[in-house]
């Protein structure tokens, strides 16, 4: 099988498990995990913040990061596609109490007119005032689109005159970095707070990191453990994040070449595949879906009548070119 299912089902390389055997270890409950504090700190350093916190999941540090710049019975505004929206379960207001307003994009982009509209003061004791807006770079479910950064800093600029928080969804911000060469710091910059994740497209095989202020960080480690999230020797698991970092970031330009040869076999314009995520229409997406495993060829059902496909670290060129071939023929 070639499973282009998600970046999510990438297995350790044998190098990266040698890294993890190898790893020192401490209570990270404690602070005392020598490896996790490493990791903490180079990811910090590489957006230009003062701190992050390892976290087991996307999701956890997602949630984390919006309930820091949104309290309870506040709102964040989001592209009604994004993440945080649509694939986390409604944590944040079962477990925050953040509630959410969207605009609407084909592409999941920044829409400043529309944030506009939707934007709320705070009005009193009546209605629901916006605290932050969230952007997902890249935006998974509009086809790993990136964002501009022109788009980004905009955005910055209109929060500020309202002062307001941005959240910055950075699953695969990795990608993004990769497909324009914006430096990491550069997006750090646009964000008061941001979730980034390892396992993903890094190949790593678990964790995020929630990236803010030392102070925001310091609470959001409260919460994590609140959460039942607390972690005992997790070095051997930030070790991974250690050796993705140094060695699986510049190769995701293979991934998004992978991608482009795969939206040609499904007729869709590889100019419009920014990265690693082929969005096709099928008139019976689960029906294609079947046809694909049995053909040998693992994807996913996004929709009644969308079709995605994830290239990553496992995908070989042969397996691509594979898979286009057999893509092609259904």
């Amino acid at each position: 099988m070639i499973d282009l299912r998600s970046d999510t089902v990438t297995r350790p390389t044998q190098a990266m498990r040698a890294a993890m055997a190898d790893a020192e270890v401490g209570d990270d409950v404690y602070g005392e995990d020598p490896t996790v504090r490493d990791l903490e700190g180079r990811v910090a350093g590489l957006f230009a913040h003062e701190a992050a916190l390892f976290t087991p999941t996307g999701s956890l540090a997602n949630v984390l990061a919006v309930r820091s710049v949104v309290g309870p019975g506040q709102e964040v505004l989001c592209e009604s596609a994004a993440h945080i929206a649509r694939a986390e379960l409604g944590a944040h207001g079962a477990i925050s109490g953040v509630t959410m307003r969207t605009w609407h994009h084909p592409r999941g982009q920044i829409d400043l007119a529309q944030i506009g509209t939707l934007f709320a003061p705070d009005l009193g004791p009546f209605f629901v005032p916006t605290a932050a807006i969230a952007v997902e770079n890249t935006h998974n479910f509009a086809g790993g689109a990136v964002l501009p950064l022109d788009d980004l800093r905009a955005l910055r600029g209109f929060a500020d005159e309202r002062e307001v928080a941005i959240h910055l969804d950075g699953a695969r911000i990795w990608n993004a970095h990769v497909a324009t060469g914006t430096p990491l710091a550069e997006y750090g910059a646009v964000a008061d707070v941001l979730a980034v994740c390892l396992s993903k497209g890094l190949g790593a095989p678990v964790g995020s990191l929630m990236v803010g202020t030392s102070e925001a960080i310091e609470e959001a480690r409260v919460w994590r453990k609140r959460l039942g999230a607390g972690m005992r020797q997790v070095g051997v698991l930030a070790a991974a994040g250690l050796y993705a970092l140094d060695h699986h970031i510049e190769r995701l330009a293979d991934d998004h070449a992978h991608a482009a040869l795969l939206a040609e076999s499904l007729g869709v314009d590889p100019a419009g595949v920014d990265t690693n995520i082929v969005v096709a229409e099928r008139s019976d997406a689960p029906a294609y879906v079947a046809r694909a495993r049995d053909a040998g060829v693992l994807v996913s059902a996004v929709g009644p009548t969308t079709v995605r496909l994830v290239t990553h670290l496992d995908v070989t060129r042969a397996d691509a070119e594979a898979a286009a071939r057999i893509l092609a023929g259904l």
